[in-house]
């Protein structure tokens, strides 16, 4: 986490440019006028090639069809890899053709029956996922990851005031004072298998193992210069060791800036090499990946690329951790509040189970709490993690794959949206995938002639007539419904 795109990629742009030709994907897709989103496909921004929708038509949530095997969080509508952005010529629409639809299996929650034509989006099974490690995360629905990574411990009680719930990484830990400082916290940490580590199997402190970061990028070499990649059968016999050593937790792996960005020069003779990662992947049972846009100078949406690429590697079948940028890392720009709110949100409409917020700065001065030490930035993630635990229990539930339309007035600015149903309510989640300004108009389905938007933490709400309610967006922009009637 600590160097993609901070020190190593400055240092590989110069040091790797003969060994690995490369060429960056264009971040920006060109979506055509009034083009449609379908709930829970990502409008040009999978796999780091967006797509051109053409004038009007349909990005279904979909790639390749074919019905996907209901069980974890549920049969699907869509087949593996389903998500739309693949890069399409004018005129073409997004998406491949959906497969037949499923129902919620384990973990997948209920359904409503005020809706009972709904269907389903693949997911790795929720917080029932856990359950299966007597010692891991909570499988509570009210549970969501947000952590920060590489803290010290003594920190731990800040950390804990601005809602975050995990310490992931202990730096040459773990030791006997980290963890008893934890514990009297009651912040749970995942941690490498090294230190103490054997001492305190049944201690409840530790909620997971972590594997060595960002194993996908050019590692640096004993002699200076670098070596390429980790192969990811090395991680893979890792991870069989790690789970001989103590089976009763999950193990994480963090992956790098090549998750989101495929064609970025950090992974030195590796860049572009994405069939790796569904290799990768076996290497864990919790996912996460690291991409700072604003402090590497490249497209907010590229948080969702990276949360899509995860998913899809994986199947679905693990959570995606989306690590978010709270720091000014070298005195350049620091991400303002309403950016590290976009970026979280950017990472959950499109599937993340949770996120990882990294507060590190390295210049002028060295700070590892830059996001506590600035107030405004600790003040927004207070309230960031405030309302994602409040929405944790409709975060956890399935998410409806055929529930909203949406279409965006403006070309080229793509809204997605995430759908969810509790009793008596149904939840819209929508982001806008780029800077600039437009209007969404959500269409939904199966509902009455008229019904109520409340736009959650604006302190307003918006008529909703057969269904269908408009609203603006900038730069951005992040609109949390609560929809009744």
């Amino acid at each position: 986490m600590i160097s993609s795109g901070v020190r190593q990629g400055a240092l590989l742009a110069l040091g790797l440019s003969a060994l690995s030709a490369c060429s960056s994907s264009n971040p920006s897709a060109n979506a055509g006028a009034g083009g449609e989103t379908n709930t829970g496909g990502t409008n040009g921004s999978a796999a780091g090639h967006p797509s051109s929708s053409g004038a009007g038509t349909a990005n279904t949530s979909g790639g390749t069809g074919g019905t996907a095997t209901g069980g974890q969080g549920g049969g699907a509508v869509i087949g593996a890899g389903g998500t739309a952005g693949a890069q399409m010529g004018s005129g073409g629409s997004s998406g491949g053709s959906a497969g037949g639809s499923g129902t919620s299996g384990s973990g997948g929650g209920t359904t409503s029956t005020d809706f009972p034509g709904d269907t389903f989006l693949p997911r790795y099974g929720g917080p029932s996922y856990f359950a299966k490690w007597p010692n891991g995360p909570s499988s509570d629905p009210s549970f969501v990851f947000i952590s920060v990574w590489l803290q010290t411990p003594s920190n731990a009680s800040k950390y804990k005031k601005v809602g975050i719930d995990y310490f992931t990484g202990l730096w040459e830990g773990p030791t006997e004072d980290q963890l008893s400082t934890l514990a009297a916290a009651k912040m749970p940490t995942i941690c490498d298998q090294s230190g103490v580590w054997s001492a305190h199997v049944k201690d409840k402190t530790i909620g997971g193992w972590l594997q060595p970061d960002e194993p996908d990028n050019a590692q640096a070499a004993a002699g200076g210069g670098y070596d390429p990649c980790i192969a990811p059968q090395v991680l893979i016999d890792a991870y069989a060791a790690m789970v001989k050593n103590d089976a009763t937790r999950p193990v994480e792996l963090g992956l790098g800036r090549g998750v989101a960005d495929t064609q970025w020069v950090g992974r030195g003779t590796c860049t572009g090499n994405t069939a790796m990662y569904a290799d990768y992947q076996k290497a864990a049972d919790i996912l996460a990946f690291d991409i700072y846009p604003v402090n590497e100078g490249v497209p907010l949406e590229l948080v969702a690329t990276g949360v899509e690429n995860l998913r899809k590697w994986s199947g679905d079948k693990k959570p995606v951790l989306a690590d978010i940028e709270a720091s000014n890392f070298d005195d350049t720009t620091r991400p303002s509040p309403a950016q590290i709110r976009s970026e979280v949100w950017l990472a959950f409409v499109h599937g993340a189970a949770g996120i990882q917020y990294f507060c590190h700065r390295f210049t002028p001065t060295f700070s590892e709490t830059d996001c506590l030490d600035d107030a405004p930035t600790a003040a927004a993630m207070t309230s960031i993690n405030q309302q994602l635990t409040e929405l944790a229990p409709v975060l956890n539930s399935p998410t409806v794959s055929n529930g909203v339309t949406t279409q965006s007035s403006a070309a080229g600015i793509p809204v997605d949206t995430l759908l969810k149903r509790q009793p008596g309510a149904t939840f819209l989640f929508a982001t806008e995938m780029r800077a600039g300004n437009t209007t969404a108009t959500f269409s939904l389905r199966d509902f009455p002639a008229q019904a109520s938007a409340e736009v959650l933490d604006e302190n307003r709400t918006i008529k909703i007539t057969s269904g269908s309610f408009h609203d603006d967006f900038a730069s951005y922009g992040v609109h949390l419904y609560k929809i009744t009637f």
